[in-house]
């Protein structure tokens, strides 16, 4: 069978595993393939850190992400997977780490010539990155077309260190896999948990190490933070409250836990008020950064009678037991966990084991889906 051009394999590199998914296009519809992933904790989100220099001094100095050995790690667990998912395609989608993406909404005056934008882009965003633009690699998009009256127009601007982008080419290279592109996580969850409402939402996507909120207009990514608290803050909470010390078990533990509460529904029976209680420590932060998420959108000009319709939960924690029941109470809006899998065609006998993984293959979901939605 010859296989359609538009068949892409999505890779996810999170700090929590590799996430893989490959779709083919059929009669204009997104067929799953094959999917897998590695849960496995891995440095994507501290490749660009610093460490002390050995001399001992107080001065620091850059770490080298394409190092061979850091390479040859990752291009090593992705041919493993891929062999293991039986892959037709060679080409892929890359997800870029949101700790190295650099995003910002610049508004800049509205000028005939494409490179006095660009010149005025460069200067906006010297002001913002902790890099030189020597070092960076920068997209942008206009958020929105001029009118004739208008004399000035707001832009979407993404930086990320050359380093990264030479470290991720330099990994496939040496898998045989053919890189169509590197994305930022948040337009492959704007891609798969979103696709093409116009309306405002926010997104929450719970990872290993961290969360991050990405608030979406016109189906694009205009406000982005992240906060340290994840899946690896629940495991800890889980080993101090029931003793169980074990990675593997932690993990299996932890979904049968959200499981059979999540079964409860938005009843809260006074026999599960403790372990409520026992997540409040990541629930009680989540809440307070979609609090100062919103009041960073509402105090952009435009935006002060617009309200998100709804907020979407993904990651790999995305089923946190009470999350979705807090912030609907405390924000009055809806609250669910995404499907990402709404509109791609896969055998049905699939759906119970899907519908579980869901929420953590979002992203490689939506890097899968370029230019099939």
């Amino acid at each position: 069978m010859l296989f359609n051009d538009k068949s892409l394999i999505g890779i996810d590199i999170g700090a929590g595993g590799i996430k893989l998914v490959e779709l083919h296009q059929r009669k204009k519809r997104p067929v799953l393939f094959t999917y897998g992933f590695i849960n496995e904790k891995h440095n994507v989100h501290s490749l660009l850190k610093q460490n002390l220099n050995p001399t001992g001094s107080a001065e620091r100095l850059p770490v080298d992400p394409v190092d061979e050995s850091n390479v040859a790690g990752y291009a090593d667990k992705i041919k493993k997977l891929c062999l293991a998912c039986r892959v037709k395609t060679k080409k892929v989608a890359v997800s870029l780490p949101v700790s190295s993406v650099f995003h910002a909404i610049v508004t800049l005056p509205v000028v005939k010539k494409e490179e006095e934008t660009r010149s005025m882009i460069r200067s906006e965003v010297k002001k913002f990155i902790p890099w030189s633009l020597e070092e960076m690699a920068l997209d942008y998009q206009f958020l929105e077309k001029p009118t004739k009256e208008a004399t000035t127009q707001k832009i979407l601007v993404n930086a990320v260190p050359n380093k990264m982008i030479s470290f991720y080419t330099k990994v496939f290279l040496r898998t045989g896999l053919k890189l169509e592109a590197l994305e930022p996580e948040s337009s492959a969850l704007a891609r798969s948990l979103i696709g093409r409402d116009q309306s405002v939402n926010m997104i929450v996507d719970i990872g290993a190490e961290r969360t991050n909120f990405f608030i979406i207009e016109n189906s694009v990514p205009i406000i982005h933070q992240s906060i340290d608290y994840g899946g690896h803050k629940i495991d800890s909470i889980l080993k101090n409250n029931f003793g169980v010390q074990e990675d593997e078990l932690v993990e299996q533990f932890k979904k049968d836990l959200f499981y059979n509460l999540n079964r409860q529904g938005q009843t809260l029976p006074e026999s599960l008020e403790s372990q409520a209680n026992m997540f409040k420590p990541v629930i009680e932060p989540i809440l307070k950064e979609i609090e100062v998420n919103l009041e960073i959108y509402l105090r952009q000009a435009g935006n002060a009678q617009k309200k998100p319709q709804k907020v979407i939960l993904t990651g790999g924690t995305g089923f946190l037991p009470f999350l979705k029941e807090a912030i609907a109470d405390k924000f009055k809006v809806k609250c669910y966990v995404g499907d990402p899998w709404a509109r791609i065609i896969f055998q049905q006998s699939l759906k119970p084991v899907l519908h579980e993984i869901g929420p953590q293959m979002s992203v490689a979901i939506g890097l899968a889906l370029r230019n099939m939605v």
